[in-house]
């Protein structure tokens, strides 16, 4: 067991875990974040994904240990209910996701994409969530709220 101060929406956060524990587990058992989503467990579908120091992570495989120093971002951090984030409130303007397997996975992609892109093409929005799996098929949706979300939040 080891003690890891993580940084966390903002906020530390200390967890005594064993060093390889998937940062997601971390995220929802420990922390009780539980934006980001168990899904594969492989980093194949994108469901757990948050963001370390700005890029996307699929912390189901992403051992604690190694993102002990980043910032970590979770959906939570993101907006809150009284306050939601442009992309947050896209999503559900868009209806986006049915289900929410992947709707944290794919704002938290969409998130790191209008960061380092405020405006996107339609190519570059697939390609950013090429690999997110969508149960639902609201793919064509899904583009159509980070469109409105990259509209929004220009200045």
């Amino acid at each position: 067991m080891a003690s890891f101060t993580l940084r966390v929406n903002g906020e530390s956060r200390t967890v005594s875990v064993e060093s390889d524990t998937p940062l997601l587990y971390v995220l929802r058992n420990d922390l009780e974040l539980n934006g980001p989503k168990f899904g594969c467990g492989l980093a194949q579908c994108g469901a757990c994904t948050v963001l370390v120091d700005d890029k996307p992570v699929r912390s189901c495989v992403t051992p604690v240990a190694s993102v002990a120093k980043g910032g970590i971002t979770t959906i939570e951090g993101l907006g809150s209910v009284e306050r939601l984030h442009p992309l947050q409130r896209a999503f559900i303007e868009e209806q986006a996701c049915q289900c929410g397997y992947c709707g944290n996975g794919m704002v938290m992609s969409a998130k790191a994409l209008l960061d380092r892109n405020p405006r996107p093409s339609e190519r570059e929005i697939k390609a950013a969530l090429n690999g997110h799996l969508c149960r639902c098929a609201s793919h064509n949706r899904i583009v159509r709220a980070v469109q409105r979300a990259a509209q929004e939040m220009r200045p």
